[in-house]
């Protein structure tokens, strides 16, 4: 049975190997255009860095150097039901100097198409085990009316055990400012 989470609350993860889902839908939109969202993955070290851009994996980088996180690809309209991006994670594999692994989704060209995460609904974070049975969900209910980017959630290392922490952080520097945070 899914744990369902509020923001700040944390869950144990006991499977090594996981999918990480990450859905949205966007409301109307009076911009004229499409909403592209891009889920990026930011694997960070001891020091909260990312050790090179590799740790970065995003939908130009689908692997890490590791081959413990692989994006699933790029979702360039979000339509349909269920997870618009998946990114699968194999805690067994990925290298001992990686203590978190952030989950942040951007919406791409948000300034000049004027768009932000005001204008997007159902927003979530789930994970799911090898049989895609749901252990644990986050669904961001704030209106981040100005926020370009944000944080769903994050997996971290503690006293060799790895947790999930609903995040739900919004910037609205989009993905520039997730950038200058991990490097």
């Amino acid at each position: 049975m899914a744990i369902n989470l509020e923001k700040g609350q944390r869950q144990s993860i006991d499977a090594p190997k996981f999918i990480v889902g990450l859905g949205w839908d966007s409301n109307s939109s009076n911009t004229g255009s499409d909403f592209d969202l891009d889920a990026s993955v930011f694997l960070v070290g001891a020091n909260g860095k990312i050790p090179n851009d590799n740790h970065f994996v995003y939908y130009n980088n689908l692997k890490s150097p590791d081959g413990a996180v692989t994006h699933t690809g790029d979702n360039l309209t979000g339509a349909g039901d269920g997870d618009d991006e998946k990114i699968q994670i194999d805690l067994s594999t990925i290298s001992p100097d990686v203590h978190e692994i952030s989950f942040v989704v951007t919406i791409h060209h948000a300034d000049t198409k004027r768009q932000n995460f005001g204008q997007i609904r159902n927003s979530y974070i789930r994970i799911l085990d090898q049989t895609n049975t749901e252990l644990v969900k986050y669904e961001l209910d704030e209106d981040f009316s100005i926020e370009t980017a944000v944080e769903f959630g994050r997996i971290y290392k503690r006293n060799n055990e790895w947790k999930f922490e609903a995040v739900g952080i919004g910037m609205k520097g989009g993905l520039q400012d997730y950038l200058n945070k991990y490097n």
